[in-house]
């Protein structure tokens, strides 16, 4: 991984230094965990339980999942994150 220097007492690379085995990054994890909707998660648009958490830039949105395939497009579009769980909804049947 290569970051940008900020002090000149660093090894490596004028304007980079390699923080792979920094002590300052030791056990972090770059996958980010989201929560599992549940039922009192619900739908923005009609109050049904939510299977589609969108994440945009101003917060997120909650769709059940004929909403969520309604507005697909429009979502893939200005969404930074679609967490899409209604694959539970086959699960369970």
């Amino acid at each position: 991984m290569r970051l940008r220097t900020y002090a000149t007492s660093e090894s490596g690379t004028p304007g980079e230094m390699d923080v792979s085995g920094a002590w300052l990054h030791a056990g972090v994890s770059t996958s980010i965990e989201v929560p599992v909707l549940t039922a009192q998660d619900r739908c923005d648009a009609c109050g049904a339980q939510a299977y589609v958490r969108v994440e945009l830039d101003a917060g997120e949105l909650l769709f059940c999942a004929h909403h969520a395939r309604k507005h697909a497009d429009a979502l893939a579009r200005v969404a930074t994150t679609i967490h899409d769980e209604t694959a539970r909804l086959a699960a369970a049947n």
